[in-house]
Protein backbone atom coordinates (compact mmCIF):
# COMPACT_ATOMS: atom_id res chain seq x y z
CA UNK A 1 0.00 0.00 0.00
CA UNK A 2 0.92 3.94 -0.52
CA UNK A 3 0.22 6.17 1.56
CA UNK A 4 1.87 9.94 1.27
CA UNK A 5 3.72 12.05 4.10
CA UNK A 6 0.95 13.58 5.52
CA UNK A 7 -0.94 10.19 6.00
CA UNK A 8 -4.44 9.71 5.01
CA UNK A 9 -6.49 7.05 3.16
CA UNK A 10 -3.03 4.81 1.81
CA UNK A 11 -4.10 3.57 -2.02
CA UNK A 12 -3.67 -0.21 -2.36
CA UNK A 13 -0.96 -1.26 -5.08
CA UNK A 14 -1.16 -5.00 -5.32
CA UNK A 15 -3.18 -7.44 -3.79
CA UNK A 16 -2.35 -10.63 -5.72
CA UNK A 17 -0.11 -12.09 -7.75
CA UNK A 18 -0.65 -14.22 -10.71
CA UNK A 19 -4.32 -14.91 -9.86
CA UNK A 20 -3.29 -15.65 -6.00
CA UNK A 21 -3.51 -12.94 -3.07
CA UNK A 22 -0.75 -12.33 -1.72
CA UNK A 23 -0.54 -13.84 2.09
CA UNK A 24 3.11 -12.39 3.91
CA UNK A 25 4.14 -9.59 1.92
CA UNK A 26 7.13 -8.36 3.94
CA UNK A 27 9.78 -6.13 2.90
CA UNK A 28 9.80 -3.35 0.58
CA UNK A 29 12.30 -1.02 -1.46
CA UNK A 30 11.31 1.74 -4.66
CA UNK A 31 13.98 2.37 -7.11
CA UNK A 32 14.33 5.83 -9.09
CA UNK A 33 11.67 5.34 -11.26
CA UNK A 34 8.80 3.88 -9.06
CA UNK A 35 9.48 0.20 -9.30
CA UNK A 36 7.98 -1.26 -6.27
CA UNK A 37 10.29 -4.53 -5.12
CA UNK A 38 8.91 -6.58 -2.27
CA UNK A 39 8.89 -9.98 -0.95
CA UNK A 40 6.05 -12.75 -0.22
CA UNK A 41 7.13 -15.12 2.82
CA UNK A 42 4.92 -17.26 1.98
CA UNK A 43 2.40 -18.06 -0.27
CA UNK A 44 1.44 -20.69 2.46
CA UNK A 45 1.75 -19.36 5.81
CA UNK A 46 0.73 -16.42 7.21
CA UNK A 47 3.11 -13.59 9.81
CA UNK A 48 1.56 -14.94 13.03
CA UNK A 49 2.78 -18.81 11.68
CA UNK A 50 6.36 -17.97 11.67
CA UNK A 51 7.33 -20.58 13.18
CA UNK A 52 5.85 -23.46 11.26
CA UNK A 53 6.95 -21.70 8.02
CA UNK A 54 10.69 -21.68 9.03
CA UNK A 55 10.67 -25.33 10.45
CA UNK A 56 8.39 -26.73 7.32
CA UNK A 57 11.34 -25.59 5.37
CA UNK A 58 8.74 -24.13 2.57
CA UNK A 59 9.73 -22.37 -0.36
CA UNK A 60 6.60 -20.98 -1.75
CA UNK A 61 8.50 -17.07 -1.45
CA UNK A 62 8.96 -14.58 -3.97
CA UNK A 63 10.64 -11.72 -5.18
CA UNK A 64 8.17 -9.35 -6.81
CA UNK A 65 8.09 -6.23 -8.53
CA UNK A 66 5.19 -4.03 -9.21
CA UNK A 67 5.25 -1.68 -12.02
CA UNK A 68 3.63 1.81 -11.59
CA UNK A 69 2.51 2.65 -15.35
CA UNK A 70 1.44 -0.59 -16.18
CA UNK A 71 -0.13 -1.23 -12.17
CA UNK A 72 1.66 -4.91 -13.15
CA UNK A 73 2.95 -7.46 -10.60
CA UNK A 74 5.69 -9.78 -11.80
CA UNK A 75 7.73 -12.51 -10.24
CA UNK A 76 11.56 -12.22 -10.47
CA UNK A 77 12.79 -15.04 -8.21
CA UNK A 78 10.68 -18.11 -6.98
CA UNK A 79 10.96 -20.93 -4.51
CA UNK A 80 12.56 -19.06 -1.83
CA UNK A 81 12.81 -20.25 1.80
CA UNK A 82 11.18 -16.85 3.79
CA UNK A 83 12.44 -14.32 1.66
CA UNK A 84 12.76 -11.19 4.25
CA UNK A 85 14.59 -7.98 4.05
CA UNK A 86 14.71 -6.40 0.39
CA UNK A 87 17.35 -3.58 -0.21
CA UNK A 88 18.61 -1.52 -4.06
CA UNK A 89 21.94 -1.09 -4.01
CA UNK A 90 23.40 2.94 -4.16
CA UNK A 91 23.51 2.78 -7.83
CA UNK A 92 19.87 1.01 -8.53
CA UNK A 93 22.43 -1.71 -10.55
CA UNK A 94 21.15 -4.71 -8.38
CA UNK A 95 19.47 -5.63 -5.25
CA UNK A 96 19.58 -7.77 -2.53
CA UNK A 97 17.61 -10.00 -0.39
CA UNK A 98 17.34 -11.77 2.95
CA UNK A 99 16.48 -15.47 2.77
CA UNK A 100 15.42 -16.01 6.07
CA UNK A 101 15.41 -19.75 6.79
CA UNK A 102 18.22 -20.80 5.18
CA UNK A 103 20.42 -17.57 6.35
CA UNK A 104 22.19 -15.87 3.14
CA UNK A 105 22.04 -12.67 1.64
CA UNK A 106 21.12 -12.93 -1.88
CA UNK A 107 21.98 -10.07 -4.56
CA UNK A 108 19.58 -9.85 -7.84
CA UNK A 109 20.71 -8.01 -10.72
CA UNK A 110 18.90 -5.85 -12.54
CA UNK A 111 21.07 -3.81 -14.95
CA UNK A 112 24.47 -5.06 -17.13
CA UNK A 113 25.53 -8.54 -18.25
CA UNK A 114 23.66 -10.35 -15.59
CA UNK A 115 20.40 -8.47 -15.27
CA UNK A 116 17.68 -11.28 -14.76
CA UNK A 117 20.50 -13.34 -12.72
CA UNK A 118 20.94 -13.92 -8.93
CA UNK A 119 23.90 -14.83 -6.82
CA UNK A 120 24.33 -15.63 -3.04
CA UNK A 121 26.45 -12.74 -1.73
CA UNK A 122 27.31 -13.73 1.68
CA UNK A 123 26.35 -16.42 3.80
CA UNK A 124 25.26 -15.05 7.51
CA UNK A 125 26.26 -16.02 10.69
CA UNK A 126 22.16 -16.34 11.68
CA UNK A 127 19.17 -15.51 10.66
CA UNK A 128 18.28 -12.50 8.59
CA UNK A 129 15.13 -9.96 8.77
CA UNK A 130 15.81 -6.55 7.02
CA UNK A 131 18.49 -5.26 4.95
CA UNK A 132 19.66 -1.54 4.45
CA UNK A 133 22.25 0.33 2.19
CA UNK A 134 23.68 3.05 3.54
CA UNK A 135 25.40 6.43 1.84
CA UNK A 136 28.37 4.08 1.09
CA UNK A 137 27.18 1.96 -0.64
CA UNK A 138 27.70 -1.02 2.16
CA UNK A 139 25.03 -2.99 3.00
CA UNK A 140 23.85 -3.20 7.16
CA UNK A 141 21.65 -6.32 8.00
CA UNK A 142 19.42 -7.47 10.65
CA UNK A 143 20.00 -10.59 12.23
CA UNK A 144 17.16 -11.91 14.88
CA UNK A 145 19.26 -14.57 15.82
CA UNK A 146 22.66 -15.89 15.77
CA UNK A 147 22.75 -19.47 14.19
CA UNK A 148 22.76 -22.29 16.94
CA UNK A 149 23.58 -25.85 17.41
CA UNK A 150 20.18 -26.75 17.05
CA UNK A 151 18.73 -24.87 13.99
CA UNK A 152 22.40 -26.23 12.36
CA UNK A 153 21.39 -29.61 12.74
CA UNK A 154 17.70 -29.33 11.81
CA UNK A 155 18.84 -27.59 9.22
CA UNK A 156 20.83 -30.57 7.92
CA UNK A 157 18.27 -32.84 8.58
CA UNK A 158 14.73 -31.43 7.93
CA UNK A 159 12.79 -34.74 8.84
CA UNK A 160 13.46 -33.26 12.44
CA UNK A 161 11.84 -29.82 12.46
CA UNK A 162 8.59 -32.01 10.50
CA UNK A 163 8.90 -34.24 13.40
CA UNK A 164 8.81 -31.73 16.26
CA UNK A 165 6.30 -29.69 14.25
CA UNK A 166 3.87 -32.57 15.02
CA UNK A 167 5.01 -32.74 18.81
CA UNK A 168 2.09 -30.72 21.69
CA UNK A 169 5.22 -28.19 22.10
CA UNK A 170 3.62 -24.94 22.28
CA UNK A 171 5.29 -22.69 19.55
CA UNK A 172 7.23 -20.69 22.38
CA UNK A 173 9.45 -23.39 23.30
CA UNK A 174 9.90 -24.22 19.66
CA UNK A 175 11.24 -20.58 18.89
CA UNK A 176 13.89 -20.44 22.10
CA UNK A 177 14.99 -24.22 20.82
CA UNK A 178 15.50 -22.01 16.99
CA UNK A 179 17.50 -19.59 18.35
CA UNK A 180 19.53 -21.15 21.02
CA UNK A 181 17.55 -20.32 24.37
CA UNK A 182 18.61 -16.90 24.61
CA UNK A 183 17.80 -13.71 22.41
CA UNK A 184 20.69 -11.31 21.43
CA UNK A 185 21.06 -8.97 19.00
CA UNK A 186 23.39 -9.00 15.96
CA UNK A 187 24.20 -6.36 13.33
CA UNK A 188 26.78 -7.07 10.49
CA UNK A 189 27.69 -4.86 7.56
CA UNK A 190 28.72 -6.21 3.76
CA UNK A 191 30.19 -4.93 1.43
CA UNK A 192 28.04 -4.58 -2.26
CA UNK A 193 30.66 -7.68 -3.30
CA UNK A 194 29.81 -9.76 -0.26
CA UNK A 195 32.70 -8.82 2.07
CA UNK A 196 32.35 -8.59 5.97
CA UNK A 197 32.97 -5.54 7.29
CA UNK A 198 31.57 -5.46 10.65
CA UNK A 199 29.69 -6.87 13.26
CA UNK A 200 27.94 -5.82 16.26
CA UNK A 201 26.38 -7.78 18.79
CA UNK A 202 24.68 -7.59 22.41
CA UNK A 203 25.86 -11.33 23.07
CA UNK A 204 23.95 -10.98 26.39
CA UNK A 205 20.79 -9.34 25.16
CA UNK A 206 21.18 -5.92 27.69
CA UNK A 207 19.79 -3.65 25.28
CA UNK A 208 18.71 -5.17 21.86
CA UNK A 209 17.28 -8.97 22.67
CA UNK A 210 16.59 -8.98 18.90
CA UNK A 211 17.04 -7.00 15.81
CA UNK A 212 15.03 -6.76 13.37
CA UNK A 213 16.12 -3.50 11.20
CA UNK A 214 19.02 -1.02 11.33
CA UNK A 215 19.48 2.04 9.55
CA UNK A 216 22.60 4.32 9.09
CA UNK A 217 21.99 8.04 9.64
CA UNK A 218 24.39 10.98 10.21
CA UNK A 219 27.00 8.67 12.17
CA UNK A 220 24.31 6.65 13.87
CA UNK A 221 22.21 3.41 13.95
CA UNK A 222 18.55 3.14 14.29
CA UNK A 223 17.91 -0.27 15.49
CA UNK A 224 14.21 -1.32 15.30
CA UNK A 225 13.11 -5.08 16.96
CA UNK A 226 9.70 -6.39 16.91
CA UNK A 227 10.55 -7.98 20.07
CA UNK A 228 11.38 -4.72 21.95
CA UNK A 229 9.11 -1.43 22.48
CA UNK A 230 11.46 1.27 21.72
CA UNK A 231 13.85 1.92 19.27
CA UNK A 232 17.54 2.06 20.06
CA UNK A 233 20.59 4.09 18.84
CA UNK A 234 24.23 3.28 18.39
CA UNK A 235 27.08 5.71 17.70
CA UNK A 236 29.43 4.71 15.53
Amino acid sequence: MKVGPEGGLATSLATEVEGVPLRFPNDVDVDSEGNVYFTESSAIYQRRNFIQLVFSGDDSGKVLKYNPETKETTVLVRNIQFPNGISLSKDGSFFVFCEGSIGRLRKYWLKGEKAGTSEILAILPGAPDNVRVNEDGDFWVALHCRRSMYAYLTGLYPWIRKAILKLPIPTKYQYLFQIGGKQHGVIVKYSPEGKLLQILEDSEGKVVRAVSEVEEKDGQLWIGSVLMPFIAIYKL
